[in-house]
């Protein structure tokens, strides 16, 4: 094989080092062009959040599933938990709140495509858990007060003192049935009845989201 000398333009065979006329070297030497520091960054700055895009809940760092945090998801899915709770409320009481919470953690994975951090997913659980039992105690209330009037409400709020073993008939309980039964006393019974359902909610959200995050075995 044979090429043309590029200074001199003699024909000069392949493999020798030099042109016979002019002596101008014909081995070149190329230098791959590296890609510059800001492409580099670039490159893997992309590859990364592909990567954390792609991987499973259990594989994102929680300060991405923070970040990533939807509210507006998370308030549709702390309604559609809370409406169903309802239900669970009236058939398994306090195991049924805990469920709520893990609900809404759950329906918000299915509709955002991943999992909150913890504190975010017991949050949502403790959201749920309010809406549950808001709609809860405004059913009691217009059951046992609107529709049957303030002293079938008062018989009611004793029934249940009764469940817990006290004496309906003490005066001092007597005195608080009424003032529950007054707008007050409806405002102070859900803002402290509403903490309990609240906190087991949340724990059911935390729960769901360790073991919904929980990498599968094998």
């Amino acid at each position: 094989m044979e090429h043309s000398c590029e200074n001199c333009g003699a024909v000069v065979e392949d493999g020798r080092p030099f042109c016979t006329q002019c002596r101008a070297p014909q081995i070149h030497v190329q230098i791959a062009e590296q890609p510059s520091e800001i492409d580099t960054a670039r490159d893997a700055s992309l590859g990364t959040s592909d990567t954390l895009a792609e991987a499973p809940d259990f594989g994102r760092p929680p300060t991405l599933q923070q970040s990533l945090f939807d509210r507006k998801v998370a308030a549709r899915c702390a309604l559609k938990a809370g409406v169903i709770g309802v239900l669970l409320l009236f058939l398994i009481p306090f195991l049924g709140v805990v469920l709520t919470g893990y609900l809404a953690v759950y329906l918000y994975r299915r509709e955002h495509g991943f999992l909150p951090a913890t504190a975010g997913a017991s949050r949502l659980g403790g959201a749920a858990g309010l809406v549950a039992f808001a709609i809860y105690f405004l059913i009691v209330v217009i059951s046992e007060r609107v529709l049957h009037g303030q002293q079938a409400y008062i018989d009611f709020i004793l029934k249940g003192v009764q469940v817990w073993g006290s004496k309906a008939g003490d005066p001092e309980f007597q005195t608080v049935a009424h003032f529950m039964a007054t707008p007050a006393g409806l405002a102070f019974t859900f803002i402290f009845g509403s903490i309990l359902p609240a906190a087991l909610a949340a724990l059911g959200g935390a729960l769901a989201a360790f073991f919904l995050r929980k990498p599968p075995r094998g």
